[in-house]
């Protein structure tokens, strides 16, 4: 973003990446096989020793796959014109930032102005992934995408330990044990990956949601989609709207019979930069039976659920609510790996001949871009102030 020219490593424009200090991240933002398009394009890479240890990568592999493996923040730093990472930095890495560098991550933008404020007043251009457009363009930059395909999945094991049932049909010499019910909310690629993996396990599986152009995807996993007969609502770039007046009564009616019928409800509808929607109440709650489980993917943005606890996981009348917010990091070997690859093609995107990419009018970068030259920008732009 800020045009600065290669100044180390044989004159090749120098890519940083720290080991993640945040609590419970254990992914790493590059992997060693990710590397090689890069350095094809005459950048060179610099990981900090132990970046990769948490999801399965060892330094050595990264020293073998071209990279320098530096011993300190500062050494990694040093003539870094592009620090790319996971999550937020901490304090002392935005310290050691050097001035005039540009920082790449899924850094949640809107939900973290006090970190950019601090890296805009250190002069550093960021870039937060999470706000890449939708366009073909973009495809496989698309950080939310890969991650929610990890979140899907695991949160359907996550459920699967903790009901205290078998999610298959079991027929057994001592009687038939039925197979688990599991309602998912919302058919992203969170959802969907859920209803794969439920199916998988054999449970019988519902999906709602609000847009009924996604009932064929559904019905093609093995599932039945839950239609509420209302006009569908979605955005233009293609996610949920919520619902509002009669619709949104209607919704609610409709989801509360099924999350009582269900065993295992799992809920996904996350819109990046906002709050999530409330779908299942402490009234929905307190209608399902004791045993049941609630996984909240939207926790992160406050819970789908009324009763979720973001980061934590509670019980309340016999239903356990789980809010972690980390199901990405726990499979830190394979999410880093699919990471790896959306922001290797978003830094190729961003370099070219040499130089960090100054092109606001560019709809990737434009859209990316929260800090530049020293002020908050786009999704983390202060509101206009009221006309007088």
């Amino acid at each position: 973003m800020s045009d600065v020219p290669a100044t180390t490593e044989a004159a090749a424009l120098l890519v940083a990446v720290p080991r993640e200090r945040q609590l419970e991240e254990r992914r790493v933002a590059l992997v060693p096989g990710a590397l090689k398009p890069l350095l094809a394009a005459g950048l060179a890479v610099a990981v900090e020793a132990g970046a990769g240890t948490r999801a399965g990568y060892a330094d050595a592999d990264y020293v073998e796959a071209g990279a320098r493996v530096a011993p300190s923040l500062t050494d990694l730093f040093r003539g870094a014109a592009v620090i790319v990472q996971v999550s937020l930095p901490t304090d002392e890495e935005i310290r050691r930032l050097p001035k005039g560098s540009t920082l790449v991550g899924l850094l949640r933008a809107s939900a973290n102005l006090p970190t950019l404020e601090k890296l805009a007043k250190r002069a550093v251009d960021v870039h937060s992934l999470e706000l890449l457009p939708r366009i073909t363009r973009a495809q496989d930059m698309d950080v939310l995408s890969s991650m929610a395909t990890a979140s899907g999945y695991h949160a359907v094991l996550m459920a699967a330990v903790r009901l205290p049932r078998f999610m298959p049909l079991l027929m057994t010499a001592a009687g038939t044990v039925r197979p688990a019910r599991v309602l998912v909310i919302g058919a992203g690629v969170a959802g969907l990956q859920a209803i794969a993996t439920a199916r998988r396990l054999g449970a019988v599986v519902e999906a709602f949601d609000v847009r009924p152009a996604v009932k064929e995807q559904v019905e093609s996993l093995g599932a039945r989609f839950v239609d509420i007969d209302v006009e569908g609502a979605e955005t233009g770039t293609g996610y949920a709207q919520a619902l509002s007046g009669e619709a949104e009564e209607r919704e609610r009616e409709v989801l509360a019979r099924h999350v009582a019928q269900s065993d295992c409800v799992i809920t996904t509808a996350l819109i990046a930069g906002r709050s999530a929607p409330t779908l299942v109440t402490a009234e929905m709650v307190a209608a399902m039976r004791p045993g049941s489980v609630i996984v909240d993917l939207a926790a992160e943005g406050g819970g789908n659920c009324a009763l979720t606890k973001p980061g934590k996981e509670i019980e309340v009348g016999g239903v356990v609510i789980c809010g972690q917010t980390d199901l990405a990091s726990r499979m830190a070997g394979d999410t880093s790996q699919l990471y790896a690859h959306n922001a290797g093609r978003f830094l190729l995107h961003l370099v070219r001949e040499g130089r960090v990419r100054d092109d606001l009018d560019d709809e990737i970068l434009g859209a990316t871009c929260v800090v530049h030259q020293g002020s908050l920008r786009g999704a983390a732009a202060p509101p206009p102030a009221p006309a007088a």
